[in-house]
């Protein structure tokens, strides 16, 4: 059995235990955290085909202890994270972990967390983990750019009332999104987390009326095979991007709309869309409201959704959103999460027949 720890956005626990248990029929969830699970399951790392997280990680040992007033004191989080440091270094656990590298993998670092906070170790420790590892592995010691990360992360769990230490190794080897993604794009988990909410088939005609640099595009083609899908935004940056980054795509798979999502009530045919799936500029919804944005947007989708069409929508967790619903559709899950310090919500629509 292999086990794991992934990383998701926090507060899509649910759904996240949702589709791990749909595909694999054996796991074991272990933990499940706010914005972190840990299963267990006889499936490979190259098999399991997950897009809901941001990093997965093999796990090589775990260390727990119940919650005491003691273990919630800064500094004796410390200590168990120097503990496990130390006796990881003994040879403890899953070490053929360690060993089983792919040609690729040359170097490493060390990746210390306290509660998902990087935390200072000393300098002896660490020299004495990196021999450690080095010498199982194979691999040198490359602070800056290594081609894999081992990590130890401590966190407490309030669920089980325990706390817990991991050493595990990163399997996930690519910047992290902040680095690679332009101002406003989201996240391609995040992507694929609304059209996953949308219920996407094949043959549905999909759009995005704020379309920005395509992510949720990308996630319908390439998880979704979507072979309709419409797209909309009136920034001309955005539009660039999105229009070269499906420009191979067969004609009528993918058709751009250059301007306002307004004047697609005279571009497309009423109630011909199957699927809206998208996330307005909400980091400016307070000047959208003012304006009536999100009435005009609804009046938008009441006009192109099919009877019993579905919206998947990203917006801030702002009464004013939910004030704006109109009787036409009805209101199936809002899910609260938190991407990059904001607070925001997916809320998933039916429109009525």
């Amino acid at each position: 059995m292999n086990l794991f720890y992934a990383a998701f956005i926090p507060g899509l626990q649910n759904f996240i235990e949702q589709v791990i248990k749909e595909r694999l029929s054996d796991v074991k969830i272990h933990k499940l955290l706010d914005g972190a699970v840990l299963f267990e399951t006889s499936i490979s790392y190259d098999k399991l085909n997950f897009f809901c997280f941001n990093n997965i990680f093999a796990c090589i040992d775990v260390r727990e202890e119940f919650h005491t007033k003691a273990l919630r004191h800064k500094e004796h989080k410390g200590n168990i994270l120097n503990e496990h440091i130390n006796t990881a270094t003994e040879g403890i656990g899953n070490t053929s972990i360690i060993k089983n590298n792919s040609k690729n993998i040359q170097s490493f670092r060390i990746v210390v967390l306290n509660e998902n906070v990087p935390a200072a170790i000393d300098d002896r420790l660490r020299a004495q983990a990196e021999n450690y590892i080095s010498r199982v592995s194979g691999l040198k010691v490359s602070r800056s750019l290594p081609d894999t990360e081992f990590w130890f992360l401590y966190r407490r769990d309030d669920n089980s009332k325990q706390n817990f230490s991991i050493f595990m190794k990163r399997l996930t080897l690519r910047s992290s999104w902040e680095k690679t993604l332009h101002k406003g794009e989201l996240p391609p988990p995040l992507a694929w987390v609304l059209c996953r909410l949308a219920e996407l088939k094949h043959s549905d005609v999909v759009l995005d009326p704020f379309c920005g640099y395509g992510s949720i595009p990308e996630a319908a083609f390439k998880y979704f095979h979507i072979t309709n899908f419409i797209a909309c935004d009136n920034d001309s940056e955005a539009a660039k991007y999105s229009t070269a980054r499906f420009i191979k795509r067969k004609k009528g798979e993918f058709n751009f709309y250059r301007t306002d999502f307004g004047e697609l009530y005279s571009l497309l045919n009423e109630k011909s869309v199957d699927a809206i799936v998208t996330d307005p500029p909400w980091g400016h919804f307070k000047e959208n409201n003012e304006d009536g944005f999100l009435v005009k947007m609804f009046e938008v989708f009441e006009k192109l959704l099919k009877d019993g069409g579905r919206a998947v929508v990203l917006y801030a967790n702002d009464e004013n959103f939910a004030n704006a619903i109109p009787a036409t559709f009805e209101l199936q899950e809002q899910i609260p999460i938190l991407l990059s310090g904001k607070k925001a919500v997916i809320y998933s629509f039916i429109k009525k027949h």
